[in-house]
């Protein structure tokens, strides 16, 4: 059985002392660390961009998995990636259609970086599954694309059930993420679904430093 990987998302995290943040979780255990990028048009809310992304990358040893929540991803590709992205993620619902998911995810890889496709609640993920093969991580959103600390929408489960048992069919060794209102409780459902990646924002950083262990720990399912 695959580890399950457990990626605090800093969305949640004190921004006034972010290295301090970042470093804590992985001390705690962190697998990755999870990097939510917005651009007030594809969501509602802005986060940050390529340099704040590059500046986690100097604080921490373990993988930075990039999330873009934005439109026409592809334009910023290229600098998520050289700001030290090891997996980018984008939104399939953010590009014209399953030949421009495969034109940015042959981009992505080409670049060094590990390339995901992420889908919001409310869209299906035929949006992806014809460039299954070519992909490493699939990112479920469980809540909408927006804003941290979001309730848990439990369809997720029913999409990651979904991908798993294709990729299973076609031999596919792809990771299956899944964002947004991920706890102790929530995680069980997605690891039985088939999930091997958790985001996990408010649970794990509005714990306190001294728990982030054992909130990491929980999510893992020990």
């Amino acid at each position: 059985m695959k580890k399950i990987k457990v990626a605090p998302s800093i969305l949640s995290a004190d921004f006034r002392v972010l290295e301090r943040e970042v470093k804590a979780a992985q001390d705690a255990g962190a697998d990755m660390i999870h990097c939510d990028v917005m651009d007030g048009h594809f969501v509602p809310n802005i986060t940050f961009g390529p340099f704040v992304v590059e500046a986690v990358k100097k604080c921490v040893a373990i993988p930075l998995d990039v999330h873009l929540m934005i439109s026409d991803p592809g334009k910023y590709a290229d600098a998520f990636c050289d700001a030290g992205a090891d997996i980018l993620s984008f939104h399939a619902e953010a590009v014209g259609g399953i030949d421009d998911v495969f034109a940015l995810v042959g981009k992505i890889r080409a670049r060094g970086a590990r390339p995901g496709v992420a889908v919001n609640p409310d869209k299906p993920v035929s949006l992806f599954m014809g460039a299954l093969t070519e992909i490493d991580q699939i990112v479920i959103m469980s809540v909408y694309a927006g804003f941290g600390g979001q309730k848990f929408i439990p369809d997720a489960i029913d999409k990651v059930a979904a991908v798993r048992k294709a990729a299973l069919d076609m031999g596919v060794g792809i990771d299956i993420e899944v964002d947004g209102g991920v706890n102790e409780q929530t995680a069980r459902l997605c690891v039985a679904a088939g999930a091997d990646v958790l985001v996990a924002g408010s649970y794990v950083f509005g714990g306190g430093a001294e728990n982030y262990a054992g909130r990491i720990e929980a999510v893992r399912g020990k």
